[in-house]
């Protein structure tokens, strides 16, 4: 072992060779059933690096796994040797001048291609659920296809080219001449046996007829055979092998897709049908219509999201045997959409329905029938019994037998007493996804699924000839089963095409081929009780995008997984150990707690509530104590604050900012805003509003010497709108209360919160008045906490809504920069802030790689590696001439400005400059 880190140390810097047994348990997990802990887990940002690992695990004779966004669903994400984590480095982006074709790293996001493309009417073929969290490398790896996308335009069928690395460490680009000459060359015999495979299989009429019928329907079942039949070129054959291979071939570096058309007009329709029969007689008759995605979804399915905002309260009294077809179309043009939709009404026509099916053009509607559709698996697995895990499986028919095999399915998962199970899927590929819940922790219950998979595998294969992985890979899952499917032949030629290219079993091994038949029994994921606030979470990791912590520290869902350890290691009676000891900071320390991991995560988890429970138990009874403190003298803390602040200035005056910012730990900042002062009260005429100031804005005072105080220019901004804002009584000692829920001290935070509430009432005449606060981790937390008792609002929401209309607005060219921070996301308020800025500015950037910034109140001061990873994007995206930016929560300014070198403020300082009579600049 120490051998194997000194080796890769002598490349990598420590950071990126991670040893310790906290993360690499959290890297043992991926969205499946399964776990296994790496003995290493080492980040490559290059080929070079990538080279470097292979040569160390032939030297020291270790298997490895590549691993992309570990969305995996079978398996074939983890490894117990070693775990090469694709870094941000391979997020690469060329686009074609004619934007028909893309090249791309396995680095880079599915939906962050999509983004990039949508300006030029493009997109990907390949559509996966997960395509907001998979990355590319997993995508071509894996084949994976989509709603939409079917078998015509996935990676194997878009696929321009590629540059691969292979086992032994050589390289191979097949749109670059010159690598294929020198290729061509070095490699002769392997190019020379893939082409004796291919001409062989393709003069074998059997069983290039087996070949090609398989992939007529969705099959990502073992390796692309179809490769063999298809091209007769080596290159060509090589190049679509490594589709779907699931890195058990070589490591994809780089891949170019041929992009398609991104229809701008799209209209969707949920249609219910008496039964599920009924349904797949439809999708028959829908399948040679132009229609872009048909999705089937039984009634367990629809019971799994009936409560859903949205969806038609008539769902919940639907009959036992109903089931849906959530049907969309597409086109260019409004009059193509209306000609695709009367087709698809007709060729439905006909068949009974529940209610008169009816398309809808609304892109709100449709993406809430998208998401609805494809919360339908973590649905399920939020509502397991705590302890026991959700199994996804991935099975596809040919569409003419797609009815009785669905019932077929439904009985068995009855007889086998998986009577929660749910069945969805693309029904236009006759690819069908069924879910259920199984507790792995007894083997009596383990047997019970070897059973049942058994039987799932004989139904599937020798009734149906069906694919028994359509396109979430074959991973460890079904590996077992592989020959079952394919036939001794055609598996043997799979055997022929692993040792060909990785004859020492290097490359993932015990993925797509495997010859113990229990391999799908082992390494099972256990899923222990931990807290009732996660248990539901079922490690599909949708939420790490947008954690500011995820590869600095831990993501959401390792955070899940790490501590669902720790809960079983106490129940157990054991020690914690090394993990206990890194938890608090990995875990607790790091973790930003803004709680967008919710907005993504289908069942709505914020594990940002988990890591202010785990603070709060961590408080002593002193804590506590000063904590109440605190909230009753906020106006003494505030004080002592404003007087650090001073010092903190006279201090950087003598010996500057580098020196200070090193003393301090990073707790100094460049650009360290002054001191706050008292506020002028402006009463003015006009309609009454009250104004609270938050302690940001009262505290840190502005970062320019000589501008004007937060708590100023919104009652300036006010009384020229015509309002007359009033302060609260004693105001400058209040706190809603959210620094000390930070720190778990939720008692003591929700008094902070009373007191402000009562002062509020008063100051409102219990509310009659609005109420308007200025910064969004406040209001945020007030609005929670009022429950709509008082009308208050964010600052940005209310100049939105009753500013904008009131003043005279001289609108500037811009550039400026603008964040949206977590709390303005969370709150769904983000277009209000975002049409408030471009009311001002023409041209707004957003950088796209930023979510939540990272300072998190006072996170930026005590752990500043959070903000700066979590903002380490910003910089590529914002253009020289953009030297300025705005949001709206004060301490999310601070580190903005701290990290970017340009001045972020106040949305108000913007509308204020803007709303002067003859305004000239917007900073």
């Amino acid at each position: 072992m120490n051998a194997l880190i000194s080796a890769l140390r002598r490349r990598f810097p420590a950071e990126r060779v991670i040893t310790d047994e906290l993360r690499r348990l959290a890297w043992g997990t991926d969205a499946s059933f399964y776990r296994l802990v790496p003995r290493v887990v080492v980040v490559v940002e290059n080929e070079a690096d990538v080279a470097h690992v292979l040569a160390v695990a032939r030297q020291e004779d270790i298997h490895l796994t590549f691993r992309a966004a570990g969305t995996s669903l079978s398996g074939q994400a983890i490894t117990d040797g070693i775990l090469v984590l694709i870094g941000e480095g391979f997020a690469g982006f060329e686009l074609a001048a004619d934007a028909l074709s893309v090249s791309l790293g396995p680095g880079i996001i599915g939906s962050e291609v999509n983004r990039r493309l949508a300006p030029f009417g493009r997109k990907i073929g390949p559509d996966p659920a997960s395509i907001a969290t998979c990355k590319i490398g997993g995508i071509a790896a894996n084949n994976a296809s989509g709603m939409c996308c079917g078998t015509a335009q996935n990676s194997y069928q878009t696929l321009v080219g590629l540059r691969v690395m292979l086992a032994d460490g050589s390289v191979l680009d097949t749109e670059d001449a010159v690598s294929l000459t020198a290729f061509q060359q070095s490699h002769a015999e392997l190019l020379g046996e893939l082409e004796r495979l291919g001409n062989e299989t393709r003069a074998d009429d059997l069983l290039a007829a087996r070949i090609r019928q398989k992939f007529k329907i969705k099959n990502t079942t073992g390796y692309s055979l179809n490769a063999l039949a298809d091209y007769a070129n080596p290159i060509d054959i090589l190049a679509h092998l490594m589709i779907g291979s699931e890195g058990t071939l070589g490591f994809i570096s780089r891949i170019t897709y041929r992009t398609v058309a991104e229809d701008p007009c799209k209209a969707s329709a949920l249609v219910f049908f008496p039964d599920i029969e009924t349904a797949c007689q439809a999708v028959i008759r829908l399948k040679p219509q132009p229609v872009s995605a048909v999705e089937l979804l039984d009634r367990a399915a629809l019971r799994s999201v009936e409560d859903k905002a949205g969806l038609p309260p008539m769902i919940r009294s639907l009959g036992e045997s109903v089931a849906a077809l959530l049907i969309e179309v597409r086109d260019q043009e409004s009059v193509g959409l209306q000609a695709r939709i009367d087709a698809a009404l007709s060729a439905i026509n006909g068949i009974a329905t529940v209610e008169p099916a009816l398309f809808s053009t609304d892109p709100e509607t449709g993406e809430m029938y998208w998401k609805v559709r494809k919360g339908t698996f973590p649905s399920v697995g939020a509502m397991r019994r705590t302890g026991t895990t959700v199994i996804i499986e991935d099975v596809a028919f040919p569409i003419e037998s797609l009815a009785a095999a669905t019932l077929d399915l439904q009985a068995l998962l009855r007889h086998h007493g998986y009577h929660e199970a749910i069945i969805f899927g693309h029904a236009l590929e006759g690819n069908l996804h069924f879910v259920f819940t199984q507790d792995f922790g007894d083997p009596a219950e383990v047997a019970r699924y070897a059973g049942f998979m058994d039987e799932v595998c004989k139904l599937v294969v020798d009734k149906y000839d069906g694919s028994l992985k359509a396109e979430h890979g074959t991973g460890r899952n079904m590996a077992p089963f592989v020959e079952m499917e394919w036939g001794k032949q055609a598996t043997d030629l799979m055997r022929r095409i692993k040792k060909l290219f990785d004859p020492e079993n290097r490359l993932n091994p015990g993925v797509i081929l495997n010859d113990d038949p229990a391999a799908h029994l082992k390494h099972l994921k256990p899923m222990p009780p931990a807290e009732d606030i996660v248990d539901r979470c079922i490690e599909c990791g949708f939420c790490e995008p947008l954690c500011p912590s995820h590869q600095l520290t831990l993501s959401p869902r390792q955070r899940i997984v790490s501590w669902r350890e720790l809960s079983r290691r106490s129940t157990a009676g054991e020690a914690a150990g090394e993990l206990g000891a890194d938890y608090p900071y990995f875990g607790l320390d790091t973790c930003a707690g803004c709680g967008l991991c919710s907005t993504a995560c289908p069942v709505g988890i914020n594990t940002g509530d988990l890591t202010r429970r785990l603070r709060g138990r961590g408080q002593s009874g002193i804590a506590h104590k000063f904590g109440r403190w605190t909230g009753e003298h906020f106006g003494a803390v505030a004080s002592v604050s404003r007087a650090g602040l001073q010092l903190g200035h006279l201090a950087s005056a003598v010996v500057g900012d580098k020196p200070l910012i090193k003393i301090s730990r990073g707790a100094w900042k460049t650009a360290m805003p002054r001191p706050g002062r008292a506020l002028r009260a402006r009463r003015g005429e006009g309609d009454p509003v009250v104004y609270f100031p938050a302690c940001g804005g009262r505290i840190f005072g502005p970062s320019t010497a000589g501008e004007a105080q937060l708590g100023d220019v919104i009652q300036l901004l006010l009384t020229r709108a015509g309002y007359a804002p009033r302060l609260p009584e004693g105001y400058d000692k209040l706190c809603c209360g959210q620094m000390l829920a930070s720190k778990g001290l939720a008692e003591e935070a929700d008094a902070g919160a009373a007191r402000l509430e009562a002062a509020l009432s008063e100051a409102s005449e219990n509310g009659r008045y609005p109420i308007i606060m200025d910064a969004s981790a406040c209001s945020v937390r007030m609005q929670t906490h009022l429950s709509g008792r008082l009308p208050l609002f964010d600052f940005h929401e209310f100049a939105h809504d009753a500013l904008l209309p009131r003043l005279r607005l001289v609108r500037q060219a811009g550039p400026i920069a603008l964040h949206v921070n977590c709390s303005v996301r969370k709150s769904g308020s983000d277009t209000k802030l975002q049409n408030l800025v471009r009311a001002c500015v023409e041209q707004v950037i957003e950088p796209a790689g930023v979510t939540c910034c990272g300072f998190a109140g006072d996170r930026g001061f005590v752990v500043p590696e959070l903000y700066q990873h979590a903002l380490r994007k910003i910089h590529d995206e914002l253009p020289k001439a953009c030297d300025c930016g705005v949001s709206s929560n004060r301490t999310c300014e601070i580190g903005l400005t701290a990290e970017t070198g340009r001045t972020y403020r106040s949305v108000a300082y913007l509308l204020e400059e803007c709303s002067r009579a003859g305004a000239v600049g917007a900073c």
